[in-house]
């Protein structure tokens, strides 16, 4: 019997969520994601640690920000030597309220990763999912520089990336089940709120059924996964980025597996249409205490790491 790993990929494109390209070799994904935290750990690891160095001794005289981009690059290089498809690589999160910036860094990290040889295809701009980052990635889609559009927790955000016409959005499926199970506390009950009644896997899902409903070809990556039984439930989803603890437990483990999510499920329950104006998009977020609460805190917390990352950077050059 095959294993869950390869049953899963005959109903999904499965994704490597990692910074360690050296674990991608044993798994063999499709695409490749990134995100500061993931780098900051990795060039942390004596394997890594190479590229930090190599990046600060090539070039001497390039700007903080400009460094950090190429380190990225660097990565997303050696990345796309393994993987067949895509590697998204992300955007300062500092930048995330701020188009035009978000914009220009987009560009710059493109025009890395153009010099090195690799078409606009192979690439994916990681960016949160806030109305700035939104509109930036309209712009950058417009110019046939592909998104990904991350940090995604509400169907209003995916509603309006799908407007933008972006290439790919990011729901986070572990980081919704963590705001609801800490919410609730000793109230919580596992089983109950477990495989298709995970509240991450509810949202991912009605995501799912919205898209289908109305033909919109944004692709759908469940991300950000606890434990197997999330990215089981989630079979049949577009792709599914998957961390490698993760990805070793369901190479290990033989069984069936039938999707959950097909095209035929989604028409069975059609969505209602949303706006994706402006004002709708906020009012709606605003009134999602979890969407805007894990919003504020993915983005606070991929701002600390890129501070961490800076002084890394900082402190190889010093020597």
């Amino acid at each position: 019997m095959a294993s869950l790993l390869e049953s899963l990929r005959t109903h999904t494109v499965v994704v490597a969520d990692t910074g360690d390209f050296e674990s991608m070799r044993s798994y063999q994904p499709t695409d490749a994601t990134t995100n500061p935290s993931l780098i900051l750990k990795a060039v942390q690891q004596d394997a890594y640690r190479p590229l930090m160095e190599r990046c600060v001794r090539e070039f001497p005289q390039a700007s903080p920000e400009e460094l950090v981009d190429r380190l990225l690059v660097a990565f997303g290089r050696e990345i796309l030597n393994i993987v067949p498809g895509r590697v998204s690589t992300e955007v300062d999160a500092r930048l995330s309220f701020d188009t035009r910036a978000t914009v220009d860094r987009a560009r710059r990290i493109m025009a890395l990763y153009e010099a090195a040889g690799f078409g606009r295809d192979r690439i994916l701009i990681k960016i949160a999912s806030t109305w700035e980052g939104i509109q930036a990635a309209r712009v950058l889609e417009s110019e046939g520089i592909r998104c990904n559009l991350t940090l995604l927790f509400s169907l209003v955000q995916a509603v309006a990336c799908a407007d933008a016409k972006v290439q790919l959005i990011s729901p986070f499926v572990g980081r919704i089940y963590d705001w609801h199970k800490k919410q609730q506390a000793a109230a919580w009950d596992e089983s109950a709120s477990s495989g298709a009644n995970d509240p991450g896997v509810v949202s991912v899902s009605g995501i799912y059924r919205y898209y289908k409903t109305f033909g919109i070809p944004t692709e759908i990556m469940g991300a950000s996964f606890r434990n197997t039984g999330q990215i089981l439930a989630l079979a049949g989803c577009d792709l599914l980025t998957i961390s490698p603890d993760l990805l070793a437990k369901l190479a290990a483990s033989e069984a069936a597996l039938t999707p959950s999510l097909t095209l035929a499920s989604a028409k069975a329950q059609p969505a209602t249409r949303i706006a994706a104006d402006e004002v709708s998009f906020r009012s709606l977020l605003n009134e999602d205490a979890m969407a805007s609460e894990k919003l504020s805190e993915g983005i606070r917390a991929f701002v600390a790491d890129a501070r961490k990352l800076d002084q890394l950077l900082a402190a190889q050059r010093a020597l």
